[in-house]
């Protein structure tokens, strides 16, 4: 008989770490905003920003003398992985160019969501009732953060929705094929090191944002000195809170409690609103905390 389990309690720094990379990854966007006002492209921004990430990680394999041996039956998954996970880096970023930093996130964050669905239709796992209870939760949070009624912005439906429907498209596309990548990472990689897929699947995502860039005539770079601030900001925040991910995290005993950096869209939000002047509506406020709420609460319910 399963016995049942609690998340481990927190420990200070593991809460701290935890918040760190929330704030890191909500800061990523909010450079890549940047970046992309000013001349960046996104296959450009996901190239440098994956690229970078896949050799910091692959130079800790190396210090740490693990093993970089791929199972021959898990390459062609971690091939697939990839493709996902370039889809849906790509689809963020145009989500972020599109919209204000905090509504791409939100939106993405349907993910958990996507994730049950592609259990149920792969692998023929039945959904948690649970997940299946906060999920007109979330929509509604959603619904009030996208404000789909066009009623905050006072420009009705469908003028709302000429100006938000591409962003919020390539935002929902990115939470499908994370939550497809999520699904084939613990069914199809079971036992290899974190650290080794993170590295190969960042490698491959690099590789093909670099085909992307060869379609569009090559890289575009920053037309402005604040440009390149945002292009090194988001390059090194991600790769950054990557790194602690996979080495810090471990060792604090985290594992279990990831929910927590799902706060990320709440400091997106804030530092939207100081650095790039991003405002939203009082009830597009309380629908994001709807949604984030929804999805912590998932992560770390007792399980």
């Amino acid at each position: 008989m399963a016995t049942s389990h609690a998340v481990r309690p927190l420990s200070g720094p593991a809460f701290a770490t935890l918040l760190l990379i929330a704030l890191m990854m909500g800061a990523n966007h909010v450079a890549a905003r940047f970046a992309f006002d000013h001349g960046v492209s996104v296959s450009t921004a996901v190239a440098f920003r994956s690229g970078v990430t896949a050799l910091v990680v692959l130079a800790i394999l190396r210090l740490s003398g693990a093993a970089l041996h791929v199972p021959a039956g898990q390459r062609r998954t971690l091939w697939l992985i990839g493709l996902l996970v370039a889809v849906q880096s790509l689809c963020l970023y145009s989500a972020v160019a599109r919209l204000p930093v905090a509504l791409a996130l939100l939106a993405f964050n349907s993910y958990p969501l996507w994730t049950a669905l592609w259990a149920r239709a792969l692998y023929g796992e039945r959904p948690d009732p649970l997940v299946l209870r906060v999920m007109p939760v979330m929509l509604l949070g959603l619904a009030m953060a996208l404000d789909v009624a066009g009623a905050t912005s006072g420009l009705g439906a469908v003028e709302h929705w000429g100006r938000i429907g591409a962003g919020v498209a390539f935002a929902l596309v990115a939470a499908a094929t994370f939550g497809c990548a999520l699904v084939l990472t613990q069914h199809g990689t079971a036992g290899l090191d974190g650290r080794l897929r993170t590295a190969c699947t960042m490698g491959i995502v690099a590789a093909l944002a670099l085909v992307g860039v060869g379609f569009q005539g090559g890289l575009q770079l920053p037309q402005a000195t604040v440009g390149w601030w945002g292009l090194a900001g988001l390059t090194v925040l991600y790769g950054t809170a990557f790194t602690i991910m996979f080495t810090v995290l471990p060792r604090l005993g985290v594992v279990g409690n990831s929910a927590i950096m799902n706060v990320e869209p709440i400091f997106a939000l804030v530092l939207a609103w100081l650095l790039l002047g991003q405002t939203i509506a009082l009830m597009q406020v309380a629908g994001g905390l709807i949604v984030v709420g929804a999805v912590m609460w998932l992560g770390l319910r007792r399980r």
